[in-house]
Protein backbone atom coordinates (compact mmCIF):
# COMPACT_ATOMS: atom_id res chain seq x y z
CA UNK A 1 0.00 0.00 0.00
CA UNK A 2 1.48 3.18 -0.73
CA UNK A 3 0.57 6.91 0.43
CA UNK A 4 -1.80 7.73 -2.08
CA UNK A 5 -4.25 4.72 -1.33
CA UNK A 6 -4.56 5.74 2.27
CA UNK A 7 -4.85 9.39 1.24
CA UNK A 8 -8.34 7.95 -0.53
CA UNK A 9 -9.22 6.30 3.04
CA UNK A 10 -8.85 9.52 4.83
CA UNK A 11 -10.78 11.72 2.04
CA UNK A 12 -13.82 8.90 2.38
CA UNK A 13 -14.00 9.20 5.95
CA UNK A 14 -13.40 12.90 6.34
CA UNK A 15 -17.04 12.80 4.18
CA UNK A 16 -18.15 10.55 6.77
CA UNK A 17 -17.00 12.35 10.21
CA UNK A 18 -18.37 16.26 8.46
CA UNK A 19 -21.63 14.17 7.91
CA UNK A 20 -21.48 12.90 11.70
CA UNK A 21 -20.63 16.45 12.68
CA UNK A 22 -23.72 17.53 12.32
CA UNK A 23 -25.75 15.25 14.25
CA UNK A 24 -27.09 16.45 17.78
CA UNK A 25 -25.59 14.92 20.72
CA UNK A 26 -28.26 12.71 21.42
CA UNK A 27 -28.12 11.09 17.67
CA UNK A 28 -24.46 10.67 17.69
CA UNK A 29 -25.02 9.01 21.13
CA UNK A 30 -28.28 7.03 20.53
CA UNK A 31 -28.07 3.25 21.24
CA UNK A 32 -28.79 0.46 19.01
CA UNK A 33 -28.98 -2.96 19.63
CA UNK A 34 -26.39 -4.14 17.23
CA UNK A 35 -22.63 -2.96 16.76
CA UNK A 36 -21.05 -0.75 18.75
CA UNK A 37 -24.60 0.24 19.98
CA UNK A 38 -24.11 4.61 19.24
CA UNK A 39 -22.34 6.10 16.50
CA UNK A 40 -20.21 8.00 18.65
CA UNK A 41 -18.93 4.51 20.66
CA UNK A 42 -18.39 2.69 16.67
CA UNK A 43 -15.99 6.01 15.23
CA UNK A 44 -14.20 5.49 19.03
CA UNK A 45 -13.58 2.26 18.01
CA UNK A 46 -13.16 2.28 14.57
CA UNK A 47 -10.20 4.51 15.05
CA UNK A 48 -9.63 2.57 18.45
CA UNK A 49 -8.01 -0.60 16.17
CA UNK A 50 -5.53 1.44 14.10
CA UNK A 51 -4.16 2.85 17.53
CA UNK A 52 -3.88 -1.00 19.26
CA UNK A 53 -2.63 -2.38 16.24
CA UNK A 54 -0.62 0.10 14.30
CA UNK A 55 0.47 2.54 17.36
CA UNK A 56 0.89 -0.04 20.09
CA UNK A 57 1.82 -3.51 18.58
CA UNK A 58 3.50 -2.17 15.58
CA UNK A 59 4.74 1.24 16.41
CA UNK A 60 5.18 0.15 20.15
CA UNK A 61 4.62 4.11 20.64
CA UNK A 62 1.34 3.85 23.37
CA UNK A 63 0.85 0.44 25.73
CA UNK A 64 -2.83 1.70 26.45
CA UNK A 65 -4.21 2.46 23.20
CA UNK A 66 -7.91 2.50 24.14
CA UNK A 67 -10.31 4.76 25.92
CA UNK A 68 -12.46 3.24 28.72
CA UNK A 69 -16.29 3.20 28.17
CA UNK A 70 -16.36 6.35 30.47
CA UNK A 71 -13.85 8.58 28.60
CA UNK A 72 -15.61 7.44 25.36
CA UNK A 73 -18.79 8.72 26.92
CA UNK A 74 -17.57 12.18 27.64
CA UNK A 75 -16.04 12.43 23.72
CA UNK A 76 -17.82 14.89 21.25
CA UNK A 77 -16.79 14.83 17.67
CA UNK A 78 -13.77 17.13 17.61
CA UNK A 79 -12.07 14.60 19.87
CA UNK A 80 -12.90 12.12 17.84
CA UNK A 81 -11.58 13.58 14.64
CA UNK A 82 -8.38 14.16 16.86
CA UNK A 83 -7.91 10.23 17.50
CA UNK A 84 -8.54 9.82 13.83
CA UNK A 85 -6.04 12.08 13.21
CA UNK A 86 -3.03 10.36 15.38
CA UNK A 87 -4.44 7.14 13.95
CA UNK A 88 -3.44 8.60 10.34
CA UNK A 89 0.24 9.61 11.78
CA UNK A 90 0.57 5.78 13.09
CA UNK A 91 -0.55 4.62 9.63
CA UNK A 92 2.32 7.69 7.75
CA UNK A 93 4.85 6.16 10.14
CA UNK A 94 3.81 2.51 9.63
CA UNK A 95 4.07 3.51 5.73
CA UNK A 96 7.80 5.16 6.35
CA UNK A 97 9.35 2.94 8.60
CA UNK A 98 8.28 -0.30 7.49
CA UNK A 99 8.86 0.23 3.77
CA UNK A 100 11.65 -2.57 3.77
CA UNK A 101 9.97 -4.56 5.94
CA UNK A 102 6.47 -4.42 5.68
CA UNK A 103 5.66 -8.38 5.11
CA UNK A 104 7.89 -9.31 7.99
CA UNK A 105 6.44 -10.83 11.07
CA UNK A 106 6.33 -8.73 14.24
CA UNK A 107 5.82 -10.87 17.55
CA UNK A 108 4.49 -10.21 20.71
CA UNK A 109 2.33 -9.64 23.38
CA UNK A 110 -0.87 -7.31 23.14
CA UNK A 111 0.19 -4.15 25.38
CA UNK A 112 -3.74 -2.97 25.99
CA UNK A 113 -4.69 -7.01 26.54
CA UNK A 114 -3.46 -8.62 29.69
CA UNK A 115 -2.08 -12.81 29.31
CA UNK A 116 -3.24 -12.12 25.23
CA UNK A 117 -0.32 -14.53 24.98
CA UNK A 118 2.24 -13.91 21.77
CA UNK A 119 0.77 -12.91 18.47
CA UNK A 120 2.56 -12.86 15.18
CA UNK A 121 1.41 -10.27 12.38
CA UNK A 122 3.19 -8.66 9.91
CA UNK A 123 2.45 -4.49 9.30
CA UNK A 124 0.84 -5.16 6.23
CA UNK A 125 -1.52 -7.33 7.75
CA UNK A 126 -2.25 -5.14 10.28
CA UNK A 127 -3.10 -1.98 8.32
CA UNK A 128 -5.28 -3.72 5.36
CA UNK A 129 -7.20 -5.15 9.01
CA UNK A 130 -7.30 -1.57 10.34
CA UNK A 131 -9.08 -0.20 6.87
CA UNK A 132 -11.19 -3.11 6.27
CA UNK A 133 -12.29 -3.10 10.39
CA UNK A 134 -12.93 0.61 9.59
CA UNK A 135 -15.23 0.20 6.15
CA UNK A 136 -17.18 -2.64 8.09
CA UNK A 137 -17.86 -0.46 11.09
CA UNK A 138 -18.46 2.98 8.76
CA UNK A 139 -21.46 0.59 7.10
CA UNK A 140 -22.93 -0.27 10.27
CA UNK A 141 -23.21 3.80 11.11
CA UNK A 142 -24.58 4.44 7.37
CA UNK A 143 -27.36 1.89 9.23
CA UNK A 144 -27.83 3.92 12.38
CA UNK A 145 -27.94 7.26 10.35
CA UNK A 146 -31.04 5.74 8.07
CA UNK A 147 -32.66 4.54 11.40
CA UNK A 148 -32.26 7.73 12.45
CA UNK A 149 -34.13 9.51 9.12
CA UNK A 150 -30.65 10.78 7.38
CA UNK A 151 -29.18 10.06 4.05
CA UNK A 152 -25.74 9.11 4.32
CA UNK A 153 -23.03 10.68 2.15
CA UNK A 154 -21.70 8.71 -0.52
CA UNK A 155 -18.14 7.60 1.08
CA UNK A 156 -17.54 5.02 -1.63
CA UNK A 157 -13.36 5.33 -2.81
CA UNK A 158 -14.94 5.43 -6.77
CA UNK A 159 -17.59 8.24 -5.44
CA UNK A 160 -14.95 10.74 -4.06
CA UNK A 161 -14.28 14.23 -5.71
CA UNK A 162 -12.48 14.24 -9.40
CA UNK A 163 -9.65 16.40 -7.65
CA UNK A 164 -6.16 14.33 -6.22
CA UNK A 165 -6.17 13.86 -2.77
CA UNK A 166 -4.45 16.05 0.00
CA UNK A 167 -0.60 14.79 0.40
Amino acid sequence: MEKLEYEWVKQARQTFLEQCRELSEGDLAKEFAFGFQSIRDSLVHMSGCYHAWLGSFVLSETSSPLFTKEVINTMQIDDIQHYFQQADRYVEKVLKQFTDKFDESIEKELAWRANSGLVRKTPCQLLVHSITHESHHKGQIVVMLRLLGHTPKNTDILGLPEKEPSK
